[in-house]
């Protein structure tokens, strides 16, 4: 791939957008083939009724357990059943010794690594959260549904939200659902679980008593990660033509964003006026105590994924993405 050298991470030599592939075997591929047509249609249809149907129904007529096991149906039918759950710092097996403010729960913030649309879907079977599409340019969110947020990691990366787009504040989404979770891909677009991207200032406009919590998601094996978009064919195939996959899922503990109060003495906030910070909730500028917590949270989350933190942006993305498309032709 050396074509795609320009797409390497100069600091670590990491290319976060080159696909993932494991090798197969003359027999292996026959066997995943038979797999892979037994599973498709099942797969299909019930994604479609789910989807189309159920998912639309009021909570009074699906009870929020009920929507959660016909999710984890789903995820069942590729085989992805087993799922190895730690938090950071904790010893193993101790998960149900730890107190609830461990876990993303009502008013909480997923901050969640973005590498394929197995990412969303779990997050809905385990937190029910709210999805958002975070951009580069705007510390605003748009809200979204679970579906678009799993073909989100299919779709072309956007470096600005479409015309006449919705967008909100962290801050306001959480007042309106005190209840939920919000879950927000700070990195834009997917990788190949190898690097964390540059994040999107969106973070910055979580209210100071909500927590982030930095969760990340690997695959084994890893081919099923999609950071090229527009391979339905290929993520299909290695979806369902393997007997299982498993996913490894770390959560740090969380943080608050301390930058929304004064440090005592009002300096930072005099500092963040002066260099055109402030209350401006639409501005895509980071003062230094911002670019902390997005390093802190980045930093969590590459320590989570055993991976490293990587300077390739969403600008980079589509540009290897045009590369890519050209090169396939």
């Amino acid at each position: 791939m050396e074509k795609y050298s320009q797409f390497r991470d100069r600091g670590s030599g990491i290319s976060p957008f080159i696909p993932s592939s494991t090798p197969r075997s003359t027999l292996s591929t026959l066997l995943h083939t038979a797999l892979f047509l037994f599973r498709l249609p099942i797969f299909l249809s019930y994604s479609i009724i789910f989807f189309a149907v159920l998912d639309h129904l009021p909570s009074f007529v699906i009870p929020q357990f009920f929507r959660k096991l016909l999710l984890w149906s789903v995820l069942g039918i590729p085989g992805i059943w087993w799922v190895d759950l730690q938090l950071d710092g904790v010893k193993r097996g101790s998960l149900s010794q730890q107190p609830s403010s461990r876990f993303p729960n009502a008013r909480a913030i997923i901050a969640a690594q973005f590498t394929s649309p197995i990412d969303a879907l779990y997050l809905a079977a385990i937190f029910d959260p709210i999805f958002t599409v975070s951009y580069p340019h705007t510390r605003k969110v748009q809200r979204i549904s679970l579906l678009r947020a799993i073909l989100l990691a299919l779709f072309p990366p956007a470096l600005e939200p479409a015309a006449g787009a919705r967008l909100v504040t962290l801050r306001a989404l959480v007042e309106q659902n005190p209840h939920r979770v919000i879950a927000v891909f700070p990195e834009m677009t997917t990788t190949n679980g190898k690097g964390i991207l540059p994040f999107s200032p969106s973070l910055l406009s979580a209210p100071a008593d909500a927590r982030i919590f930095p969760v990340s998601m690997r695959y084994t094996p890893p081919d099923i990660t999609t950071p090229v978009p527009g391979a339905f064919r290929s993520f299909l195939w290695n979806l369902l033509s393997r007997p299982t996959h498993l996913i490894r899922v770390r959560i740090a503990e969380g943080v608050t964003n301390s930058t929304t109060t004064t440090n005592g003495d009002g300096h930072d906030d005099a500092l963040r006026d002066r260099d055109g910070g402030g209350e401006d909730e639409d501005s895509a500028y980071v003062w230094s105590g911002e670019q902390a917590l997005l390093d802190r949270i980045a930093e969590a989350l590459a320590r989570l994924a055993r991976n490293k933190r990587v300077a390739l942006t969403l600008h980079d993305k589509v540009a290897f993405v045009k590369a890519w498309n050209k090169g396939k032709r």
